[in-house]
């Protein structure tokens, strides 16, 4: 899962950073308004953390603008702003959380995954496709109530996929969600090719009720039996 933090204090975004990271997330970072905008309007996200104090704009204007392009991600605000105008101003604007400065990363983490929990699979603890369940909270994988072992970058690209079902989607926005701003790792996009390789066979051989089918051209598509 990928995760956009916007916030302009270097020690906490790194920290933050760091954190998050070492839960298996995906993080980019931007320590501005006009950064974090054109972020928000490049890629997309499971979760966008905002501060409401940014150099260049308020984090405010950024809840609006990200819900006028109509994006979905789940959004919470983390502010060292106590004041409740401030809050029922984020709130009514669409975000699904507010956090006030200081607060603990293991708090922090449960929010995001309550926010991501509500917004993308409906409260559940998994999601479901055909025979395929994934459980995030612990990045497991069954077909058929058995256990599908993948590595990293397959449970990543298979959740992409999962979370948009028949939906067609180039191969550099797949490289761009699994490696965020490492993106060159990803050597030319070749191995986003030979982690798609991998992933189908094994999903072929554990009887998926599910395929990721290449578009000649323009991308893959996970199509449902």
């Amino acid at each position: 899962m990928k995760i956009l933090l916007i916030e302009d204090e270097k020690g906490l975004r790194e920290v933050i950073q760091q954190t998050l990271e070492s839960e298996k997330y995906i993080v980019e970072t931007a320590s501005d308004f006009r950064s974090g905008l054109y972020k928000i309007g490049s890629y997309d996200y499971d979760c966008i953390l905002v501060d409401i104090m940014l150099p260049g704009g308020n984090g405010l204007d950024l809840v609006r603008e990200i819900k006028a392009m109509g994006k979905t991600e789940a959004l919470i605000i983390i502010s060292a702003k106590d004041a409740i105008d401030d809050k029922v101003a984020g709130l009514d604007l669409g975000a699904d959380d507010y956090l006030t400065k200081p607060f603990h990363l293991a708090e922090l983490h449960a929010r995001i995954k309550a926010a991501i929990r509500r917004k993308s699979y409906n409260g559940s603890n998994n999601i479901a496709v055909n025979n395929i369940v994934l459980y995030p909270d612990d990045r497991s994988v069954t077909i058929n109530n058995s256990n599908l072992a993948l590595n990293r970058k397959e449970y990543d690209l298979l959740y992409y996929f999962v979370i948009n079902p028949e939906r067609l989607i180039n191969k550099t926005a797949l490289a761009e969600y699994v490696w965020g701003d490492n993106i060159d790792q990803a050597d030319n996009l070749d191995f986003v090719y030979s982690q798609i390789k991998n992933l189908r066979k094994k999903l072929r051989d554990a009887g998926a009720e599910a395929d990721i089918q290449a578009i000649y051209g323009m991308g893959y598509k996970l199509v449902l039996s």
